[in-house]
């Protein structure tokens, strides 16, 4: 109490220092940060007064990373390539939607699905499948059938359409058969695109889906 009621009258901080290096050292910091001078150098501490810390600022921290980069040409190339990539996008989030615009502006459209509760993926999307709706404990189990979600879409998109990508999310979940079957579904519908989000990396970046189904070997 005799400390503080000493910094509220005006009285230095150095007269209350003791000879423990510890102690010295602590004050010394609070010395500095309290006068906001420009530089102080006590003992063998160096302060900065000012308490301000400057980071490396770069174009990418007023515009966004994910702008700066000139890839969009190598993403479409690689989409008409490959039909099927496998892409590792920041966990924040929103760099794959610039890449998905560009898909659209091109002439594609989207079929947005969910890897969880996907089922099996060659049922799913190319047969009739069935799917038990809840019922809640009151309804009678009941079994609808779907007609196949790609085959479906394929039928309704309009003829100037360049074709139908499938979308993945969280496709990470997914077995090794279940990635091998979305990488060789546009051998069979040639009109198909499969992008699948299989995991998260600091920068967006992709690969061919064959490659991490472990169809072909790895360029790396």
């Amino acid at each position: 109490m005799a400390s503080t009621t000493n910094i509220k009258c005006g009285t230095p901080l150095y007269a209350h220092l003791q000879e423990t290096p510890n102690q010295k050292n602590r004050l010394t910091a609070a010395v500095t940060v309290a006068r906001g001078v420009r530089w102080q150098k006590v003992t063998h501490i160096q302060v900065k007064r000012n308490g301000v810390v400057r980071c490396g600022i770069g174009l990418g921290d007023f515009i966004g990373g994910d702008l700066v980069k000139p890839d969009l040409g190598r993403w479409l190339s690689d989409v008409e390539e490959h039909k099927a990539l496998a892409i590792y996008s920041p966990h924040e989030g929103g760099y794959e939607g610039r890449y998905l615009n560009r898909l659209i502006y091109k002439g594609y459209y989207f079929l947005d699905l969910s890897a969880r509760g996907l089922g099996d993926p060659e049922t799913t999307l190319t047969k009739i499948h069935p799917v038990c709706p809840a019922h809640l404990g009151k309804q009678p189990i009941a079994r609808w059938y779907f007609p196949p979600e790609v085959d479906y879409r394929l039928e309704a998109l309009p003829p100037d359409a360049k074709g139908l990508v499938v979308w993945i999310i969280e496709a990470k979940v997914l077995s090794k058969a279940e990635l091998q079957f979305l990488a060789l579904l546009p051998s069979l519908r040639p009109k198909v695109r499969v992008i699948a989000e299989c995991g998260n990396w600091r920068k967006f970046m992709w690969k061919p889906l064959k490659e991490i189904a472990g169809l072909t070997e790895s360029e790396d």
